[in-house]
Parts: C-alpha cells; sequence; structure tokens
C-alpha cells in the first residue's frame, strides 16, 4: 500500500477546483478519471475515493492540519498528509509532504472526534439547524449515516426485462448484486462498479436510483391508462420509474423550468423504451393552467435542500447556505399552491423531498392544507424516511387526495 505521485497530484488538482473554484465533485472526478489511459481499475478507484473523502471530511481534516480557506496548494497538501496518516498510508519522501507530524495529527484527530461538528465535519450552522429540527440524538444519528458512501442501487426497467434476467446478465459480467426486500424494483451491487459501461445499460435495462427514491413513484400509485402529470422532472428518474409502472399506456407529462435537463430525459427515456411522455418547459404560467383540474396523479417532486442526501453529494455540505434553506421554503409552498391545481377531483398528489428537516416536510403540507386550496385536499399518509434508519437515502413523501366537489 503506497503513495503514487501522479495519481496524488491529480487528487490535489481536483480538490483545488472543487474548494477554490467552486467546481461540483461529480464532475470533477469524472475529468481526473479521464487523466491517464494506462490506469487501472485500482487507480481510477483510488482517485475518486481521494477526491469524495477529503470533500466528505474537509471540515474535519483542515482543522487537523490548521489550515483556513481559501487554500493554496501547501494546504491542499497538509490535508492530504492529514488523510494519508488516518488512513494507514506510509508516508513518501516528498517534498510536499517532508515534516507530516504524524503523531500530532492523530492526536488531534482524537480530540476532535469528540466534537460532533469535527467529527462528521459539517458547518456550525447545519449543525444547529440539524438539532433545532430533529433533537441532539437523532440528528446525531442521522448526520454519522449521511457520512457513510452509499452505496449503488439499480433499478430494473420493467418495461425491458425483470429483476431475474437483469441479476443474471450481470453475474455473467462478474457484477454480482442482491435483492432488496421491500422494493420491488431494485437490486443493490454488493461491489462498486461502473455498471455505466456495461451493454445492459447501453439498451436501457437498468437505471441507477437510490432505494428510496424508488419508492416515490409507488406511493404516487400510479396505473396504466391514467394521465400524470410531472411537474418537477429534473433529469427524470422518477418520471421513467412512472412510465415503466404505467406499461407505456396512459400519458404521463414531464414538466421542468430547465430545457437542458428535459432533453437529458428525452434521450433516457429513448434508452428505456418509455413512449407514453410528453415534454412540457414551464415558461410560464400559462402551460400549469392549462392542466388545471386535468390529471389524476401528480407528482411535485420538490426543489429542497437536499440534507437526506449527503452521503451521496458531499460537497453540497459546504455549498449549501442556510438563506438557500429560507428561500427554498418558500419555492415549496409556492410550488404546492399551483401545482396542486393540476389534481382532478377524486385524483391523487404526492409531495416529495430528499429532505430530512420537518420545516421542509410534514410543516409544509400541515400549512398547505390550512390554506383555501389546500382544503379541497385531504391528508392520506406521508413517509418519513432517515438514512440512520433506513441505510439508504433520506425522503419524505406525503400522498393527499383532491375531494370530489
Amino acid at each position: 500500500m503506497r503513495l503514487h505521485r501522479n495519481l496524488v497530484y491529480t487528487t490535489i488538482d481536483s480538490l483545488n477546483a472543487i474548494f477554490n473554484e467552486g467546481e461540483y465533485a461529480d464532475k470533477v472526478v469524472a475529468r481526473a478519471l479521464k487523466k491517464d489511459k494506462r490506469w487501472g481499475s485500482s487507480d481510477r478507484k483510488f482517485v475518486a475515493e481521494t477526491i469524495y473523502e477529503i470533500v466528505r471530511w474537509k471540515r474535519l481534516y483542515g482543522e487537523i492540519a490548521q489550515v483556513k480557506e481559501p487554500y493554496d496548494r501547501d494546504d491542499l497538501w497538509r490535508m492530504f498528509a492529514a488523510w494519508a496518516v488516518l488512513r494507514g498510508y506510509p508516508i513518501p519522501d516528498w517534498r510536499q509532504l517532508e515534516g507530516t507530524p504524524q503523531r500530532k495529527i492523530k492526536g488531534r484527530f482524537d480530540e476532535l472526534s469528540k466534537i460532533r461538528k469535527y467529527r462528521e465535519s459539517i458547518p456550525d450552522w447545519m449543525d444547529e439547524m440539524g438539532v433545532k429540527e430533529l433533537g441532539e440524538e437523532l440528528w446525531s444519528k442521522e448526520i454519522a449515516a449521511q457520512n457513510q458512501q452509499a452505496q449503488v442501487i439499480l433499478r430494473v426497467n420493467t418495461l425491458k426485462t425483470t429483476k431475474q434476467k437483469l441479476r443474471a446478465i450481470l453475474m455473467d459480467l462478474n457484477i454480482e448484486t442482491d435483492y432488496l426486500e421491500k422494493q420491488a424494483d431494485a437490486l443493490v451491487l454488493k461491489e462498486r462498479a461502473n455498471v455505466f459501461l456495461t451493454d445492459a445499460f447501453k439498451e436501457g435495462l437498468f437505471e441507477v436510483q437510490d432505494a428510496n427514491s424508488q419508492l416515490v413513484a409507488a406511493f404516487l400509485d400510479v396505473k396504466p391508462g391514467m394521465k400524470v402529470v410531472d411537474t418537477c422532472a429534473g433529469a427524470g428518474g422518477k418520471t421513467l420509474h412512472m412510465a415503466s409502472l404505467m406499461d407505456n399506456k396512459g400519458l404521463l407529462i414531464a414538466m421542468d423550468l430547465y430545457e437542458s435537463k428535459l432533453k437529458q430525459l428525452k434521450l433516457r427515456a429513448k434508452r428505456n423504451g418509455a413512449f407514453n411522455i410528453e415534454y412540457r418547459i414551464i415558461d410560464s404560467t400559462k402551460v400549469i393552467k392549462k392542466l388545471y383540474e386535468k390529471a389524476d396523479r401528480v407528482l411535485i417532486d420538490a426543489p429542497c435542500s437536499g440534507l437526506g442526501v449527503l452521503k451521496r453529494n458531499p460537497d453540497s455540505k459546504w455549498k449549501l447556505q442556510p438563506e438557500f434553506i429560507d428561500n427554498i421554503r418558500k419555492v415549496q409552498a409556492e410550488v404546492l399552491e399551483s401545482y396542486s391545481r393540476i389534481v382532478k377531483p377524486g385524483g391523487k398528489m404526492v409531495y416529495a423531498t430528499c429532505s430530512i428537516l420537518p420545516s421542509e416536510n410534514q410543516e409544509q403540507i400541515k400549512r398547505f392544507l390550512t390554506t383555501e386550496n389546500g382544503k379541497n385536499f385531504t391528508f392520506v399518509q406521508d413517509k418519513k424516511i432517515l438514512a440512520s434508519e433506513s441505510g439508504f437515502d433520506g425522503f419524505y413523501m406525503a400522498l393527499l387526495e383532491r375531494k370530489n366537489e
């Protein structure tokens, strides 16, 4: 187990792009992995995992190394040295790592690990907000779970194959999977693998989608032949799941503010063989008004803080700001008010977020039900899913039914 100079240099360059130039970790990692064609899978694994590790534990390593933002290259090397010592790597005699204080690093780690905001490597405001909304005990458990590496979960595309067939196809490629008890269409990878390079993916036999995210489409109770509207479709993970649950029968309208996201969804839908989808860009209120009282089912996968998916997006711990969360709560109230009007009498709606904060979830629903429009709805049930309890992403979903007037 030794450190290789070219891999570590790539890691340092990548951390500089993420921490100092505001780039997104997933994009930076994807670029880094293409840097040298000679790298084998273990080299690429080292680069990807080390970048994500140091991003995830940025505050902890920064405190251990006693460096402050904005980080210069020496600071990044000191943070890297802290990571390497704590991971048990022998420190090579490179100029950048000269005089690495190994005992001091271990001592500071032991001290800082007693304090949650350092141990879990989060900003002060996030720690305070988590305690305020979830309480000390639950927040401690939840933020620890959010710092675990996310598993890779596949959703079988039932328009093209079955879970058993896909599992056998992947087994032939030495990609082993397990079934998930409560999710009809999910397979969990036993070990991480780049499934996007497989023919099975290119032929649309599966999508990569978190296990708890897969619960949302089923919760909406969509059936073949219905008129369904996905109001915040994005790149369409849940849209495609609904298309398969509808067996391509009926109409599924995918809406979003961003044309680029819908273009991405079109490509994915083509690969998936999902052809009952219509695409609409929300470029004016007219687009929504035309659909008032027309849909059997409406999904509002609302914009949110993303505090339920930190294990998947560790850099958002550093990009998120409290003002953004205050703002997003207002947006959530507005989309609930506006998009709920699309549900026809007797129809159903799901409001979902990938947040664990009650203020973005059950409190939004409670407030909505007191509004003029909200009084037309009956609360059916909700699910509050925590990473610490499920092992997957944190989610919230509420099912409401519109009264028959």
